[in-house]
């Protein structure tokens, strides 16, 4: 896995094996998988984009973390939100690679990062092994390279790669 997201990070010119990494979650089960890629974000600069609730607190306590928009789930305003977000913290940030495992507010920064040339990494989440996830889905078009956790899941992603799972 690390090797795949290293992978992705070089996708533009100049960025080396370690640019920085822009991580995009929710919390609970969708940053503990994030979480799960510690060996590989550990060693390189980062900044997270999470909702500001008790759980991204206390798991990321000792991270930058930029507070997105909540909830995302079709919810327009919170979306319209996080675009602009999602505007400033690329251009500022500007990382070597953004990498999500959902949920919605992947979306923005998906789509920008695509119209940015910044290469892009979906996770897609262990316990949907027969259907897409929605926020898969929607980042479809705008993903560089998309990581499932089971080979179930290639019926649904077959341009997917699978790298087992990560809980």
């Amino acid at each position: 896995m690390s090797e795949l997201l290293a992978e992705a990070a070089r996708a533009r010119p100049g960025d080396g094996p370690r640019g920085k990494a822009l991580l995009v979650s929710t919390q609970g089960g969708h940053l503990a998988q994030l979480l799960a890629l510690r060996p590989w974000w550990t060693i390189r600069d980062r900044v997270w984009v999470c909702p500001d609730t008790p759980d991204v607190r206390d798991r990321l306590a000792d991270e930058r973390v930029v507070t997105s928009y909540s909830p995302t789930t079709r919810n327009v305003p919170n979306l319209l939100r996080n675009l602009v977000l999602a505007w400033r913290v690329l251009r500022r940030e500007r990382p070597a690679v953004v990498v999500s495992a959902g949920a919605g507010v992947a979306v923005p920064f998906f789509v920008l990062a695509w119209l940015l040339r910044v290469p892009t990494v979906f996770v897609e989440v262990y316990d949907r092994v027969d259907s897409p996830t929605m926020t898969g889905r929607l980042v479809g078009p705008f993903t560089t390279r998309r990581v499932v956790q089971w080979d179930t899941q290639l019926d649904v992603y077959p341009d997917a790669v699978v790298v087992g799972p990560l809980l």
